[in-house]
């Protein structure tokens, strides 16, 4: 923030979104402001709530605040960049990686499935205005034997806020937070202009060993496969090492023009030989001749390793999204 430091943002600004410069504390001496970015979520009682792009809330004291203003939407992607907003790419992850049953609960998709296997398969998340009946969506997961967690996307293109606001009055009554992750998008075409990589197959079905190599599956194999093998047109590519033992597995599913990349994952001793890149090629390859022309991945935001090799790969940050889980009963 350049030029005179002044706070030009006022209660009435909740719901927006604010940068603001505070104050440190003593627990910071060789620093003295800190700006934080964010939805401005609450203020009240002297306390002032930003909600970051990753979900994760930032309170200030009022007395602290040096500096604020209302700022505009993130700027959309730059040229090149697949363009989606956030209800649209938010549909198309939650097809591509489907619980087995669903449900409409106001304007939330309760998702259950695999025994539970992973979050994405087994929670609602928004596909309306209307903020969540959670007594509703309690009763629909109970009757599944699973506690209540909502997917909730805190920005990106044509975000309303609502999911930071929701955040952070959940977050005020206990909801614990997980799961932080960032939905990255690129062009299709440029993933796959490489030469073929004979290391990699892809296949329409996981084999046992391809199971066996997603380190995610071994808790569950049964409940995984019948997540990982719903969605539209899915797609499994495997890097075989000695036997038929996969040195690395991967998994696509192509939905109209996007083409959802995940499971990437490359084992142990088979790491820095390009694997997980050659994998990421031959299954854009595939999805391009399925019709499809951009590609979606899902990866949590403290996944380091992951994020370097995406950015890489020319992956941009489109959304951040998190989990909030109800608080149990007692």
């Amino acid at each position: 923030m350049g030029g005179q430091l002044v706070v030009r943002i006022t209660p009435s600004d909740v719901g927006k979104r604010v940068s603001v410069r505070s104050l440190t504390g003593p627990d910071e001496p060789d620093v003295t402001f800190t700006d934080t970015v964010g939805v401005l979520t609450s203020w009240q009682d002297g306390v002032v709530g930003v909600t970051r792009r990753d979900g994760r809330i930032v309170r200030l004291a009022e007395a602290d605040l040096v500096a604020g203003k209302v700022v505009p939407p993130a700027p959309p992607p730059r040229r090149g960049v697949p363009a989606a907003d956030v209800a649209e790419l938010t549909a198309v992850a939650a097809r591509g990686w489907p619980g087995e049953e669903t449900g409409r609960v106001g304007d939330w998709l309760a998702r259950a499935g695999g025994g539970g296997w992973t979050r994405r398969a087994n929670s609602a998340v928004r596909t309306g205005p209307a903020e969540p009946d959670t007594g509703a969506l309690t009763a629909w997961y109970a009757a599944r034997g699973l506690p209540l967690v909502l997917q909730l996307t805190t920005d990106g293109p044509g975000s309303s806020g609502a999911d930071a606001l929701l955040a952070a009055r959940l977050d005020t009554l206990g909801w614990a937070a997980s799961g932080h992750s960032v939905t990255m998008v690129a062009p299709l075409a440029a993933l796959a202009d490489r030469a073929p990589d004979p290391r990699v197959r892809v296949g329409r079905a996981p084999s046992d060993a391809w199971l066996a190599a997603y380190s995610r599956t071994r808790e569950n194999p049964a409940g995984a496969r019948r997540v990982l093998t719903g969605g539209p047109s899915v797609l499994f590519a495997s890097a075989p090492a000695d036997g038929n033992s996969p040195a690395a597995v991967g998994r696509c599913t192509v939905d109209g023009r996007w083409a959802g990349l995940g499971a990437i994952e490359v084992g142990a001793a088979h790491r820095r030989r390009g694997l997980a890149t050659a994998l990421v090629g031959e299954l854009a390859r595939a999805a391009l001749a399925e019709g499809a022309s951009a590609a979606y991945l899902q990866v949590e935001t403290d996944n380091a390793p992951a994020l370097a090799l995406y950015g890489r790969l020319g992956f941009t940050a489109h959304s951040h999204y998190h989990y909030r889980a109800a608080p149990r009963e007692g």
